[in-house]
């Protein structure tokens, strides 16, 4: 098979494809044979080093993938050779073939293609805890998402959009501000020319949002603190702002985590906010509750209410310039990983 391998931390330059001994599948495994694979920010974070819960080096990354059934372990029922399917993978995604458990293996609907479904699980999913299961999303609400433009942020765009009379506000360069609008967001705010914690008061007439979705981590969970009303809700999903640069700065990473302010139990309760933290990763043995999740957004895709975007598909061996290209910011949507 072929695999993405990060060599070593370090620039897009530390990824290279190897060819690989083909996997077999274990009791329980799907074997899937890969058409597209996600590319987070997660796997930035891993190459240059910043990424706790990655394999050692040199490893083969990847969440999710959509392709078809290759074969079946012992024990495995309900899927054929050939079948259409999306999956989720704690790793190891990024190549042509890889073994899943066949709990984490979802059958795709006709309608759906390998470029949506590889698009949804990792981005819908974490869109869905925060807005559905965390801090349950409620008609009137007024919500900010950072990093509107990205996987996560279009995601969690169309999600508010099943709820009635949300009010979305959401950070972007100016180039994005046009595709924000279109995809429903009342109010795209440039970060990079505005303060946008004054322009949300300025929007709300003082008052703040209710739901804060934020990636960016550091210092900018405590200034999005301040921009919520009573009963609103802050939930942290990234820490983008650590990563600056093709290679790691311990100098940014220290000065990010003293930047962080520390919030007690009873600073909450007298504010009457919350503050909580989403993690794909460390859900991965809650099959149960994911499992909830993705048949849920897949009954919203057939209903028309969720649409994948996806921004770019570089052949695998262009993966380095898919990393630069999500780095700098540059998508809108999702990048995907081709092995066709």
């Amino acid at each position: 098979m072929r695999a993405l391998v990060n060599t070593r931390i370090g620039g897009p330059e530390v990824l290279e494809v190897q060819e690989r001994p083909d996997p077999l599948p274990q009791p329980g495994q799907v074997l899937v044979r890969v058409s597209r694979a996600g590319l987070n920010f997660a796997d930035i974070a891993a190459r240059v080093g910043l990424y706790p819960d990655a394999p050692k080096f040199p490893t083969v990354l990847g969440y999710e993938v959509a392709g078809r059934v290759e074969a079946l372990g012992s024990g495995v029922s309900g899927f054929a050779k050939g079948d259409r399917v999306m999956a989720l993978c704690r790793f190891g995604g990024q190549a042509s073939l890889v073994p899943v458990p066949a709990a984490q293996v979802t059958k795709l609907p006709d309608a759906m293609s390998f470029d949506e479904a590889a698009a949804l699980p990792v981005n819908y999913l974490t869109a869905y805890q925060m807005l559905f299961w965390v801090a349950p999303l409620q008609p009137g609400m007024k919500v900010l998402i950072h990093m509107a433009a990205g996987g996560v942020g279009l995601a969690a765009i169309q999600l508010c959009r099943t709820v009635k009379d949300v009010e979305l506000f959401g950070t972007a360069s100016a180039s994005k501000h046009a595709a924000l609008k279109e995809a429903g967001v009342h109010h795209p705010i440039d970060y990079r020319t505005q303060d946008y914690a004054a322009e949300v008061l300025r929007l709300t007439g003082g008052k703040g949002v209710h739901r804060i979705l934020d990636a960016l981590g550091g210092p900018d969970w405590a200034k999005g603190y301040t921009l919520l009303r009573k009963g609103g809700h802050l939930l942290c999903f990234g820490w983008a702002n650590m990563v600056d640069g093709e290679k790691r700065s311990l100098l940014r990473v220290a000065s990010q985590y003293f930047k962080m302010k520390s919030y007690s139990p009873m600073e909450l309760m007298d504010a009457n906010r919350g503050l909580s933290g989403v993690n794909l990763g460390h859900l991965w043995d809650e099959t149960e509750l994911l499992g909830h999740h993705l048949t849920r957004l897949v009954e919203l895709y057939q209903q028309g209410h969720l649409k994948p975007h996806v921004d770019r598909v570089f052949p695998v061996d262009r993966a380095g310039e898919a990393h630069a290209w999500v780095q700098a910011r540059k998508n809108v949507g999702k990048v995907l990983l081709g092995f066709d």
